[in-house]
């Protein structure tokens, strides 16, 4: 028998991710992340897709937009009587969805935008978006049968059980225009494949999609209990999102400093820098250590200003960065930036642990 010296075949690496930021703000409909995730179909198995935009409902860009999820017409009643008591209901509808072959079944889907009243019944004394933050949590947790998956300002996510770009079609993708899109095709090891376990995962303006394994799951999920965070979602990626919002958010530390703590750098390289350096990189080790990913992952975190990019300390996963005038592209093969940028003006593979950032600009 004659081994072939060459390996032929493509080394998947799991789920596929996408995203780009026009950092101008210039808004593009969703074909885009759709066309750059069909390239990258065999990255997952039709068990989770999705997509998240900014600058979506510019109409409604002071109201929270839930999108949310109910098994029936009575998880659905109870949601609306809970959420009356605390937020004036701008307008609610189904959201937009079209038959698709692929996907034979799925939950009630609707979105609420929402404003938080003044005189809150519960904890009226608490910050707004700590407020909704809370909101979320409770009905997820406890409300039986809805799942609130998008609570963002001006942006929405969109995510179900299927292949991305058969998800794009269910959501009708092409009739939304933001200025940063991600998108996610899932192949899951470990964790059940089911409509609120498909990326994005997300919170107020937070989403995140993920490639890897978060094998660090319980500590962090521990950790941010502490800040009154609930994991209930069965899935890794969950922690990801909340630990944006509490490092970023709540805590208020840069970009870089959260990427830091996120996939910290090894001892040894702290060692090498400067005092100063030495010292921050120390500090953010020792105070935010339960903060930190084990495991191999890339991740696409975004917001309403930034598309942020970052692996694992020794890049178990893969990610191509590439730029285009004022668009960066971030994906998991350089093949799906190029098939809707021919000819970027440059490109590159981020170093291990370092973060790939885009900013919109300040009009």
């Amino acid at each position: 028998m004659i081994l072939n010296k060459y390996r032929t075949e493509k080394d998947i690496s799991a789920c596929g991710l996408f995203g780009f930021i026009n950092e101008d703000g210039k808004r593009q409909n969703g074909e885009i992340a759709r066309k750059a995730m069909a390239l990258m179909r065999e990255r997952s198995n039709g068990l989770g897709g999705g997509f998240a935009a900014y600058g979506i409902y510019p109409e409604y860009d002071d109201l929270y937009a839930f999108h949310v999820m109910y098994d029936d017409e009575k998880s659905k009643e109870r949601t609306e009587e809970f959420l009356s008591k605390n937020f004036i209901i701008g307008k609610d509808e189904k959201m937009p969805h079209r038959h698709v072959n692929a996907i034979k079944t799925h939950p009630l889907l609707w979105r609420y935008f929402l404003k938080v009243k003044e005189h809150k019944q519960d904890l009226a004394e608490i910050e707004e978006k700590d407020f909704v933050v809370k909101t979320v949590m409770q009905v997820n947790s406890v409300l039986e049968g809805a799942y609130i998956f998008s609570s963002g300002k001006n942006m929405g996510i969109f995510k179900a059980v299927g292949y991305p770009e058969d998800v794009a079609d269910f959501f009708k993708i092409e009739d939304y225009h933001g200025y940063i899109w991600t998108a996610h095709g899932r192949f899951p090891t470990n964790t059940p494949g089911w409509w609120g376990g498909a990326h994005p995962f997300g919170l107020l303006n937070w989403s995140v999609v993920h490639n890897g394994e978060i094998s660090s799951y319980g500590a962090n999920k521990r950790y941010l209990e502490m800040f009154g965070y609930k994991c209930t979602l069965m899935t890794d990626t969950e922690v990801v999102a909340y630990l944006a919002d509490l490092l970023m958010r709540k805590h208020q530390i840069s970009i870089e400093k959260a990427c830091s703590v996120l996939a910290p750098r090894f001892w040894k390289d702290i060692e090498g820098m400067s005092e100063k350096e030495k010292k921050e990189h120390t500090l953010l080790r020792q105070y935010y250590g339960s903060a930190m990913l084990n495991g191999p992952f890339a991740v696409l975190i975004a917001n309403e200003k930034n598309l942020i990019g970052v692996n694992d300390r020794i890049k178990l996963r893969p990610l191509v960065a590439a730029r285009r005038k004022s668009t960066l592209y971030i994906a998991s093969e350089e093949s799906a930036i190029l098939e809707v940028c021919e000819k970027p003006d440059k490109v590159w593979h981020p170093k291990a642990g370092i973060p790939t950032i885009g900013t919109l600009k300040d009009k």
